[in-house]
């Protein structure tokens, strides 16, 4: 279901429906909760999670049924199995007379035979369906589609036969039975090649988005990643940052002189009978410092090495990077970055700690913090820590990250794991949370692309 909602969700994109990596989340999020049985509360989940326009509303109703609508073709009904064997013999010598290709479509209602995807693959080609990538042409070539099988012509054949069944030992009752059952097989074919133009030129529109295969993966558990996903992620973070670096550098400018200050300027202007003369403006919004505390024990390292690509493509937008890695405890990173990319460097940091080895303590790690790199931290620094917060039953030093937490301007932990663990087995992160600045569960990189921003915002 998540590939199918990525695909639905890339569709909209493609029509012009303006939906952030947050909003993909929260959609995601809204169907694990919801469910799928209850289809009115699947699409109502859908739309408020991702339409926040009206004029969008339209794509959205036009799109739904697309994806989520019944799947494959309406049951055809085999007709000729309940034909005696004179109906049998009758119908066969009729449709003797008629012309090869209406016979053969004819025979194929009777039995319920419904359109091979060969069939339809060849058709498509031919009417430039493969190719099609703009649902404005839907209707157009759902009638181009009819027209290439020649659907006109098998209805005609139908009404032929229904006149030539009266007099070949066939009662009236009995042939209008047989006439209503084939037209109702037509009529599910023609919904069907309607569905099926919709569900090609949607197919279509993902393929030129090309988002089948890499953007699925942005939304897939970082926990299930092989080491080919993850290098295959290198482009999406790449773009995932140019993105944020985006935003980022339009708040800055915006903020360069001061925001204005509401209060202030009331309080300054009371002299002139609350008519504004004098503006006053905030202190100038400058680019945060970052200390960056990574968990690389096993079940972390592709969390931390993503989280810091992301920064590390980003340092335009930051005024100074600190980062470090941790098991058991901490080792200074920064340098292993100069002239690498955040994969290569996180590799070679791992040749240092190799998994398996220690067991993760994130307490020592703190301790090492404050012993030795002290002088980093001051109120322009934002400490994140990326980490599961389980300590294997070592002491979680609260005391020092509470102290930490003081001195820096902000803490933000992030976490893949459900605040429903966070009380489990060796976890602290229930200390941890209580005294961090902000605690984020992000479990996908497009979860932590928006945690991320979430920290560039709130500079």
């Amino acid at each position: 279901m998540d590939t199918h909602l990525i695909k639905f969700i890339a569709v909209l994109r493609t029509s012009g429906v303006r939906v952030s990596i947050a909003e993909s989340a929260d959609a995601i999020c809204a169907v694990e909760r919801l469910g799928v049985k209850n289809r009115t509360n699947f699409r109502l989940g859908l739309r408020s999670t991702l339409i926040k326009d009206q004029k969008d509303l339209q794509i959205f109703e036009e799109l739904f049924p697309i994806f989520f609508g019944s799947s494959g073709i309406s049951p055809l009904f085999d007709i000729q199995a309940e034909f005696s064997p004179d109906e049998a013999a009758a119908i066969g010598n009729i449709l003797q007379t008629f012309q090869v290709q209406e016979r053969y479509f004819i025979e194929r209602l009777l039995r319920g035979d419904a359109l091979s995807q060969d069939e339809l693959a060849r058709i498509s080609k031919f009417t430039g369906l493969s190719q099609a990538d703009d649902l404005r042409y839907r209707e157009w070539l759902a009638k181009r589609l009819t027209k290439a099988m020649k659907i006109n012509n098998i209805r005609e054949a139908i009404t032929r036969l229904s006149v030539l069944l009266y007099g070949k030992g066939i009662t009236p009752q009995r042939s209008n039975e047989i006439i209503d059952l084939l037209e109702l097989n037509l009529a599910a074919v023609e919904t069907y090649l309607d569905r099926y133009v919709g569900h090609r030129i949607a197919q279509n529109m993902t393929r030129v988005r090309e988002i089948d295969s890499s953007d699925a993966l942005i939304y897939k558990s970082i926990n299930s990643l092989t080491d080919k996903e993850l290098v295959k992620l290198d482009d999406d973070v790449k773009r995932l940052a140019n993105a944020l670096r985006s935003k980022a550098a339009l708040r800055f400018r915006r903020a360069k002189s001061g925001r204005l200050d509401v209060k202030a300027t009331i309080r300054a202007n009371l002299i002139y009978g609350m008519v504004p003369i004098k503006l006053k403006l905030r202190a100038k919004t400058l680019k945060p410092k970052v200390v960056v505390l990574c968990d690389v024990s096993t079940s972390m390292r592709n969390y931390s090495e993503l989280m810091l690509s992301l920064l590390y493509c980003l340092q335009d937008q930051i005024s100074r990077t600190h980062a470090f890695a941790f098991i058991d405890h901490l080792e200074y990173i920064t340098p292993d970055f100069v002239g690498l990319g955040a994969h290569e460097a996180v590799r070679k940091v791992l040749q240092k700690m190799p998994s398996g080895y220690y067991s993760t303590d994130l307490g020592s790690s703190l301790q090492n913090l404050y012993d030795d790199y002290l002088d980093m931290i001051d109120r322009r620094t934002t400490i994140i820590v990326v980490g599961d917060g389980r300590n294997n039953y070592n002491d979680p030093r609260t005391d020092v990250f509470k102290f930490l937490t003081r001195r820096s301007r902000q803490t933000m932990w992030i976490t893949p794991e459900n605040p429903n663990l966070w009380r489990a087995g060796d976890s602290d992160m229930q200390l941890y949370a209580a005294i961090s600045s902000v605690v984020l569960q992000a479990g996908t990189l497009a979860e932590l692309s928006a945690a991320v921003d979430n920290f560039l915002i709130y500079q």
